[in-house]
């Protein structure tokens, strides 16, 4: 049997419009992508520590281009 609180939220989400529910959806999602970094063991600041090094990789030139893939795939 579902607990008052999640029969609560259901009810107040078939009141929602479907543009609503979209929006609803994407913010439920982002709050538990929040959780399943916290349950990897990273933070968000680790998170964006590691995305903003990845961003400084790129514009140091640091990457390979999709024909770069390509011709390394082929000495496989």
């Amino acid at each position: 049997m579902a607990k008052v609180s999640d029969r609560e939220l259901f009810q107040y989400i078939l009141q929602l419009y479907e543009a609503d529910k979209k929006s609803v959806l994407q913010m439920l999602k982002t709050f538990l992508k929040g959780r399943e970094l916290k349950a990897r063991g990273i933070t968000i600041d680790q998170y964006n520590k590691e995305i903003n090094d990845a961003i400084a990789r790129v514009e140091a030139g640091e990457f390979y281009t999709h024909e770069d893939v390509e011709s390394m795939a082929k000495e496989w």
